[in-house]
């Protein structure tokens, strides 16, 4: 009867283990960070398009690796001042967002 018993324990804990791992597994995602760059006259329009275009960056990059369910991150948005002539100035721009899939 002892035999059966802790027999029964270990079949328990390992059907215990298991499950957990299971749930462990599921519940992880990769994530990578992506971001596109533009570069253009004024602040607003590069801005603008920096976030246009890594929203088609992020589509085109999850058909490539063959992702079909992912989920983005809050965008950011930074511009750095490239040519100020006076009459008018240029800025880089860089949108970059976090991808978990």
């Amino acid at each position: 009867m002892i035999f059966s018993r802790n027999r029964m324990i270990a079949l328990t804990f390992a059907a215990l283990a298991m499950a957990g791992a299971g749930t462990a597994q599921a519940a992880k995602q990769q994530c990578t960070t992506l971001f596109y760059s533009v570069n253009d006259y004024g602040k607003e329009g590069p801005t603008r398009d920096a976030i246009a275009l890594l929203d088609k960056y992020i589509e085109k990059w999850a058909a490539e690796k063959g992702v079909k369910k992912y989920k983005t991150g809050k965008k950011d948005v930074s511009c750095e001042l490239y040519l100020d002539v006076g009459l008018f100035d240029e800025h880089t721009c860089k949108a970059t967002a976090d991808v978990c899939y």
